[in-house]
């Protein structure tokens, strides 16, 4: 049975949603931030990627198609479940549980810290020369106070414009995907 885009779209956006509140529910606490990276990272682009690819292969199994619909029947369904799972997660966050929103920044600035200080280590292990040394020192005195408890306060990595901007992301994801499933699944067509 092949289902519209549309509505499997909304099915990914159901999916999606039990995928946020797994996490949420689960895995909120010290380790929440580097989880819903990994989450991004590893099972959103499998799950999207699935789907696209049942709603142009069952479409293309009965029809012949053309590259516009195998690229439309990868995208919409992409596209309405990632829309409307940005917009969900951006009102949680930011109106519903404001204490998850707060700990995902503070633990979003830990990392960025953690990881200044990773490199600043390794880099210190390898030089040689002692200006060399004193100009990594001093990059790095400069970067840590980017850290300091008054430069980070306000600073939100989950306004509506930083949503906008992942969601740019997201889309060249959807793009180059919609792309290749449209390109892959098209009816060749024999011109005389």
């Amino acid at each position: 049975m092949t289902k519209s885009p549309s509505t499997l779209g909304i099915i990914l956006f159901i999916a999606t949603m039990i995928v946020f509140f797994i996490a949420y529910f689960f895995f909120s606490g010290i380790q929440y931030f580097d989880t819903s990276l990994k989450i991004n990272a590893f099972v959103l682009p499998v799950l999207y990627a699935g789907v696209a690819f049942w709603s142009v292969k069952s479409h293309w199994n009965n029809h012949k198609m053309g590259f516009r619909e195998a690229f439309k029947r990868s995208f919409v369904p992409m596209f309405i479940g990632g829309i409307l799972s940005i917009f969900s997660i951006y009102a949680f966050l930011n109106f519903v549980d404001t204490d998850a929103k707060k700990l995902l920044n503070y633990q979003y600035v830990e990392r960025q810290k953690s990881e200044l200080d990773t490199e600043y280590q390794s880099a210190r292990k390898i030089l040689k020369h002692q200006k060399d040394i004193d100009e990594l020192d001093q990059k790095y005195n400069e970067r840590v106070q980017s850290f300091s408890p008054e430069a980070v306060k306000g600073k939100d990595m989950l306004t509506a414009s930083h949503f906008s901007g992942y969601f740019a992301a997201i889309l060249i994801f959807y793009v180059v995907l919609s792309l290749f499933f449209g390109a892959f699944f098209r009816t060749k067509t024999i011109h005389q």
